[in-house]
């Protein structure tokens, strides 16, 4: 028997959808699809909009800083997406353990993902500039300072969040199949790569859905920690969508095209990992 109160809902349920879906097509969808209108226009405000075709994603192309950005952002991101993963598995797996003082030290290394980023990237910018001052060096000498910067920065930041999936992942794991897996001889080794890994492949797939979304989208410690110097060459998307969008007059334009394209590049990014993991989230 269904209840009065189920019956309303069934009735109604669009009314009780509506305020979300509101709040959805205003924030969201009307701004996206406006976005990739103004990305074919030449404007200063959204009201004086002139359609120019594909004029802007000619300039986007042709623009050199947006290219070393986009191999700096992908660099980035392979780099952050395998140490963060392989880090925060590790630390997840340690204290799965029994040992003492565990629950602390999960605390410790899980606060640094409530700091801001700003405040983080100024943070690291004092410490790293404090370390290369006894070489003469600074974090903004050359690129390759600030890439690694930026690499140690979001480490330390995202292995202890990706720490408590992991940790979460661990605990679930069915404990009839570990010990059939040691009944049956396994070492640690063993077990680990053979068991373990394969059956936290969901787990898996979330962290590294999130570390490789959150490499591409890095701008709050990028802005703060280099700002994209020397001459730009730490400069990541995001940041370089942000220059050319409220640094250039004339190419806000151009700035949106951007702003396109690097949703598409997320885009696809995000969905061709999805799917690898994914397939081999079946295979396991």
């Amino acid at each position: 028997m269904i209840s009065m109160a189920g019956k309303a809902i069934r009735r109604w349920w669009w009314l009780f959808a509506l305020p979300t879906f509101a709040a959805f097509v205003i924030g969201f969808l009307a701004p996206f699809v406006i976005g990739i209108f103004l990305s074919f226009c030449e404007f200063t405000t959204v009201t004086d909009a002139s359609f120019v075709g594909l004029k802007n994603y000619a300039g986007v192309f042709s623009d050199g800083t947006f290219l070393h950005s986009l191999w700096f952002t992908v660099a980035f991101t392979v780099v952050t997406t395998v140490v963060i993963n392989v880090a925060a598995f590790f630390v997840a797996y340690m204290f799965t353990k029994k040992m003492k003082g565990a629950n602390l030290f999960r605390s410790v290394f899980f606060m640094p993902n409530l700091i801001g980023g700003i405040i983080l990237g100024y943070i690291w910018q004092l410490l790293l500039n404090g370390v290369l001052g006894h070489f003469k060096r600074s974090i903004t000498y050359s690129g390759v300072y600030g890439f690694w910067g930026l690499v140690i920065l979001l480490c330390w930041q995202q292995i202890g969040y990706m720490m408590i999936i992991y940790i979460a992942g661990l605990q679930a794991l069915p404990t009839d199949v570990m010990e059939a897996a040691a009944v049956d001889g396994a070492n640690p080794r063993q077990t680990l790569f053979q068991v373990t890994i394969p059956l936290m492949m969901p787990s898996i797939t979330v962290c590294s859905f999130l570390t490789v979304t959150n490499g591409f989208k890095l701008f709050d410690q990028n802005l703060a920690l280099t700002n994209g110097a020397p001459s730009r060459m730490s400069e990541m998307l995001a940041l370089n969508i942000y220059n050319t969008f409220y640094g250039r007059v004339g190419y806000e334009g151009v700035g949106q095209a951007k702003a396109v394209v690097f949703f598409l590049i997320v885009a696809a990014v995000a969905l061709i990992q999805n799917r690898l993991t994914t397939s081999k989230e079946v295979t396991a």
